[in-house]
């Protein structure tokens, strides 16, 4: 069965940078895309970025396109999600998930399988 684990998140000031991991094990061939997801409080979970282990190919959200970006170490089986200048309103639990592929448009949870625990994001000051 597939495990996905985040890491990374913490507190970082408006404007600062953070990097998540996202590490999987127990694979499967069926699921080749890995997407991150974030949930504010009393808001839902809406998807941020998504990006296929084989091929590369990424899709982000309007809302951190030019400031986020996905990339993937398939050696160590790893995908990041690197978050440059940060805003308040980024604050959430960030989650990773597996699905078939990373497709073009919305980046809809329901088609996500598996997912992490989250990590925590708080930009502050």
């Amino acid at each position: 069965q597939l495990q996905l684990a985040e890491s990374g998140g913490g507190l970082v000031q408006p404007g600062g940078p953070l990097r998540l991991p996202c590490a999987a094990s127990g694979f499967t061939l069926d699921y080749n895309a890995i997407g991150w997801f974030r949930q504010a409080p009393g808001k839902s979970r809406e998807g941020v970025s998504c990006i296929n282990m084989s091929g590369g190919r990424t899709n982000y959200a309007d809302f951190v396109k030019g400031r986020f970006t996905s990339s993937r170490d398939n050696a160590k089986n790893t995908v990041y999600l690197q978050m440059n200048s940060l805003k308040p309103e980024d604050t959430a639990i960030y989650y990773c998930a597996a699905a078939i592929r990373c497709f073009a448009g919305t980046i809809n949870r329901n088609e996500y399988i598996y997912w992490g625990q989250g990590t925590q994001v708080t930009v502050s000051s």
